[in-house]
């Protein structure tokens, strides 16, 4: 199930289904609300979006209200998070899945957001979406990178096929203290492109989030699938090349390896810090011996930026030979 495409003058609300961070950083909120408005969109800060109950945004109950109060507006057409963090798994067993089913519209985050995303994806069968959040990506000192606006636009605002990923031209790791250093553009490098673990061919439906939130979802009715899917993950900063091994480990002991038809990575910060003489490559090598499909490195979601927005459940060819393509073969909304 498709939500409605995305037009300028719609609504877009914002939520806060995790960390707190928006109420702390008025300024960046305020940047990336300007954003939205300046591409001609109508944002809606739901009630509870800058609210604090100790490390998360709100109560459970406060999360929720702001969730179904967004599904239920029909003139609410696409839902954005604030950020990640910590915790929206709390809501999954609460969440009004009859309700979203019935007001299918977009709704998209990153990180600690892949528990919600892919609940109501396997709870609904609504397509969701990781991509740019509000303070993260729209709310930048410039505003949304091109890459990461085109991406955008492709997936929520056309009805075409969204076609080929292409690699960014550059990207940036930096951390600039928000509200405090965000006062310029984050220095940014030469994107070298994929890199290419295993070759091989395969197409299947998206399956995409970080890592080690869409692992907490083992053993729950929140996890889909891995039969035939082109499985897309990333994970952030404050992971380690130990909990990175731990996680493409559980991955093979889930036997998500039996099932998936390939595996996209997308580029780590810098700050993981792998072992040169041990890289990721080979950490993803190890955790995946005595298979074959298709593996892709660094490719341009998750958190470093840009970001390209993946939509669950939508079919994208995967070619890893003497380079890399990735088509995703149809449009993501209707």
């Amino acid at each position: 199930m498709k939500p409605p495409r995305l037009q300028k003058g719609d609504k877009i609300a914002i939520v806060s289904p995790a960390s707190a961070v928006a109420a702390y950083v008025p300024r960046r909120l305020a940047r990336g609300i300007a954003t939205l408005e300046k591409m001609g969109f109508e944002v809606v800060l739901m009630p509870n979006a800058t609210a604090v109950h100790s490390h998360t945004a709100g109560t459970i109950g406060e999360r929720l209200q702001d969730l179904h109060m967004a599904f239920a507006d029909p003139s609410i057409k696409a839902i954005i998070s604030t950020i990640g963090g910590f915790n929206s798994h709390q809501l999954l067993d609460e969440l009004d899945y009859e309700l979203i089913r019935n007001n299918p519209k977009i709704f998209v985050g990153y990180s600690d957001i892949t528990a919600l995303f892919t609940g109501i994806y396997q709870q609904t069968g609504l397509t969701t979406f990781v991509g740019p959040a509000l303070l993260t990506q729209f709310g930048q000192f410039d505003g949304l990178d091109p890459y990461t606006e085109e991406s955008f636009k492709r997936t929520f605002m056309q009805t075409e096929p969204i076609g080929r990923i292409e690699a960014s031209e550059e990207w940036t790791d930096e951390v600039l203290r928000w509200d405090v250093a965000d006062d310029r553009r984050r220095e940014h490098q030469v994107n070298a492109g994929y890199t290419i673990v295993k070759t091989g061919v395969a197409e299947g439906p998206i399956l995409t989030g970080n890592t080690g939130t869409l692992l907490l979802l083992a053993g729950t009715p929140y996890l889909p699938s891995f039969d035939g899917v082109v499985l897309m993950l990333e994970d952030d900063e404050s992971e380690t090349p130990e909990t990175i091994d731990r996680y493409f480990t559980q991955l093979r002991h889930m036997g998500a390896y039996d099932k998936i038809a390939a595996l996209v990575v997308g580029r780590f910060p810098r700050k993981v810090d792998f072992d040169p003489d041990f890289p990721l490559k080979d950490i993803i090598l190890r955790a995946t011996r005595g298979y074959d499909f298709p593996i892709i490195l660094d490719a341009d979601f998750g958190h470093t930026d840009p970001v390209t927005t993946l939509a669950n459940g939508v079919q994208i060819r995967v070619e890893a030979t003497d380079s890399v393509t990735l088509d995703v073969l149809e449009a993501a909304v209707e």
